[in-house]
């Protein structure tokens, strides 16, 4: 008999990272042996209609006004759980379109409240609990996110049949948050984004930027836990020494981007730092093939999807040493704390000038890339569903 399994999709591109990891899991369901699994996809947003077309899995639109407002983590720190599970059917024909369908598992790949919301068994996401660990950024623990985001991981870790997590160390701390079984908690690391493989020199690609010949890259929106302002302060102490130093940035404008903006030019730093805004996925490849390396001092972890990405073009890496990303990155990468400007400007400085550095860098990365691929995630996840059913098979 096969097993019938549900993948919802919920995100959009400007989710980033929960975006592309659920490109990822579609991906990896897309691979099951079909002789074995039935697969069917529900999706909250019509960016997926194409990739399901491409993918020719059944799909099931389950998009509407309701559907949105109930699952807002906001609203949902309001909601009695039990009574949602026992009574939501009876408010949606969404909810009873995917209860109709008779998986034995869904899974929900990028944190989403359904994953508690509806009534049916579940594997969720964690991508990290950084409002617990790094409580110093507003961002993901104040204006009251703190409390909603305790409610939304801890029902997600109690209604679930089991959670994925990115590293062991994400595995770790959602134990030791939420009191779950290390059996419920499963690895299952980030691979690099599907566009990654664009080929290079995209059409028009010189006429929509303008590029330094040699510069750091960092993508990233503009939080302030991703560091940016640290760049720069590196930057300006190495500005005398080499005064060609260049860096580049791409992302949306969010809360740290009038701060750095006004560093830049505290600094006088307009023409070493340059600010690409959005960049679409299909440039980015190019990106970091012109760069000299990636910078990324973030302060979140446990690890970061663009590592992956540059690793597996062959663009060397400098990264905060915290949390899974030593776990994540081996040898592969040099490692600072993204606290301290001048080791982020002596690794800016090593980088800048030492060529052998910066080829075996480069060469490290592209192993690291291959220990850990597509084919390698598909198969981690079609063991782990393996795993569940058959545990749930067991119970009486």
């Amino acid at each position: 008999m096969k097993l019938r399994i549900g993948l919802f999709l919920d995100a959009e591109p400007a989710w980033g990272g929960a975006f592309h990891y659920s490109q990822t899991v579609l991906d990896a369901v897309s691979s099951f042996p079909r002789d074995r699994f039935e697969v069917v996809v529900g999706y909250a947003s019509p960016i997926w209609a194409s990739a399901l077309k491409e993918h020719e899995l059944p799909a099931i639109p389950v998009h509407s006004t309701l559907w949105k407002v109930l699952s807002s983590k906001r609203v949902c720190q309001y909601l009695p759980i039990p009574w949602w599970r026992s009574y939501g059917p009876l408010l949606s024909t969404m909810i009873r379109r995917l209860l109709m369908q008779g998986c034995d598992v869904w899974i929900f790949p990028a944190q989403e409240t359904w994953t508690y919301l509806l009534p049916m068994p579940s594997l969720g996401t964690i991508f990290d609990l950084m409002h617990r660990y790094e409580r110093r950024f507003k961002e993901s623990s104040g204006y009251g996110l703190y409390r909603c985001r305790e409610r939304h991981y801890s029902n997600l870790c109690r209604w679930s049949k089991g959670v994925f997590v990115d590293s062991e160390v994400g595995k770790h701390h959602v134990m030791e948050s939420y009191g779950l079984d290390a059996d419920r908690v499963y690895v299952l690391p980030f691979v690099a984004p599907k566009y990654i493989e664009t080929i290079s020199n995209p059409e028009a690609f010189n006429a929509r930027y303008t590029l330094p010949g040699k510069f750091f890259f960092y993508p990233a929106q503009f939080w302030e836990h991703k560091n940016h302002k640290a760049l720069v302060s590196a930057v300006a102490l190495l500005k005398r020494e080499i005064p060609d130093l260049n860096l580049v940035f791409v992302g949306f404008k969010n809360n740290g981007y009038s701060s750095t903006i006004e560093l830049v030019r505290h600094f006088d730093l307009t023409n070493n730092i340059h600010f690409l805004g959005y960049v679409p996925d299909s440039d980015m490849p190019e990106l970091y093939r012109r760069a000299r390396a990636l910078l990324m001092p973030t302060f979140y972890g446990p690890t970061n999807i663009p590592p992956l990405e540059a690793m597996a073009l062959g663009c060397p890496v400098a990264v905060s040493r915290i949390y899974g990303m030593p776990e994540q990155l081996a040898d592969a990468a040099l490692f600072f704390d993204p606290a301290s400007v001048e080791q982020i400007a002596q690794a800016m400085k090593t980088l800048w000038h030492d060529d052998g550095l910066y080829k075996e860098l480069s060469r490290r990365g592209l192993i690291q890339s291959s220990r850990w691929t597509q084919s390698h995630f598909n198969q981690r996840l079609q063991d782990i569903v393996e795993k569940v059913l058959k545990g749930e098979q067991k119970t009486p």
